[in-house]
């Protein structure tokens, strides 16, 4: 392990805004996480765990160290008639796991194709896609306590999941350190295409039958249709939170808005699309300098080049207000500021 300083974090962060941090590490093991938070050096500068980059938006330099777990392997630790139990390093990309499970059609990710980030992020997220959940094959996880070091293993039950939300987005945020991440897959997978237009693009593969690999290979290509790729133009993926409301609130503002989707949650409350609530307002592929709504996907916020962090926040609270003016609905940040 070696650690440098003043370094630039802007190929760190999909965004690609140029922030610097005083000391970057990158780390393989459990054992190098612990020396970090132990060394006379380190052990009192305020630490930063950078994943993939790819849900982050730098406001300032980091006056800190920043650890990049880079370890990735991936591992197969139990089987059995039904199931299979695969463990992942914290720094595997995301997607190269999809990528390994779909390849031996282990079913309960596909879904989840293309999503940008590090496996060891995916639980803080409770990352989800296209009908699924990561908490939806979840089985535990392992990590490190900051102040202790103390190792413990979080099962499912354990982390509190809810709509993109965590024990370790809110109490334990910046208190515990994942170094890997243990999923539960079904050896005979059943494919869900009840979200978006999956089951449309999979008629036009014009087969009989349909696999969790067809499933993924459409929703990569609905993907790479509405999102930007981040080597060219800068962005972070969905910037808000679909906001849940009740179901009294929805059947009010239905009344001014009749086309106004909506997904069932329970029998109190609804997710509305945050992207219908934007391109509604008029805001979707609105540009102000440096920064804009992309014109195909109302949730992505760009930086077409030069932005800095406060340029990114002050659209975001602009389009906050808009969507609060039009609806009485205050978006919520999916993307941690730092």
């Amino acid at each position: 392990m070696t650690i440098t300083e003043n370094i630039s974090l802007k190929q760190y962060n999909t965004f690609g805004i140029e922030a610097r941090a005083s000391y970057f590490a990158e780390v393989t093991t459990t054992e190098e996480v612990k020396q970090i938070f132990d060394d006379s050096l380190t052990k009192e500068l305020p630490k930063l765990i950078l994943g993939g980059g790819s849900n982050i938006l730098f406001t300032k330099d980091f006056e800190g160290i920043v650890i990049k777990i880079i370890s990735n392997s991936i591992n197969i630790i139990e089987e059995d008639n039904n199931n299979i139990f695969i463990k992942a390093d914290a720094g595997t990309e995301w997607h190269n796991l999809v990528r390994y499970c779909v390849k031996k059609n282990y079913g309960g990710i596909e879904n989840l194709s293309l999503i940008p980030g590090s496996v060891g992020a995916s639980p803080i997220q409770n990352i989800g896609a296209y009908g699924q959940e990561l908490k939806d094959s979840f089985y535990s996880l392992d990590g490190i306590f900051t102040e202790t070091l103390q190792e413990k293993t979080f099962y499912k039950d354990e982390c509190k999941f809810g709509y993109r939300e965590s024990i370790f987005k809110k109490e334990l945020k910046g208190k515990f350190i994942i170094t890997s991440v243990t999923l539960k897959l079904n050896l005979h997978p059943t494919i869900n295409t009840s979200y978006g237009t999956i089951e449309q693009e999979l008629t036009k593969l014009a087969k009989n039958n349909y696999t969790i690999s067809d499933v993924s290979e459409v929703i990569c290509k609905i993907r790479e249709s509405k999102l930007p790729k981040p080597e060219d133009f800068g962005n972070a993926g969905s910037f808000f939170k679909n906001p849940e409301v009740y179901k009294t609130f929805f059947e009010d503002l239905k009344l001014d808005y009749p086309d106004l989707p909506f997904y069932p949650l329970n029998d109190k409350k609804v997710k509305i699309p945050a992207a219908w609530l934007i391109e509604n307002a008029g805001l979707k592929g609105m540009r102000t300098g440096t920064v804009g709504v992309h014109d195909r996907q109302a949730l992505v916020i760009i930086n077409y080049g030069g932005a800095n962090g406060s340029d990114i926040i002050n659209l975001k609270n602009y389009i906050k207000k808009i969507i609060n003016k039009k609806y009485c609905i205050d978006l919520e940040e999916e993307v941690n500021i730092v």
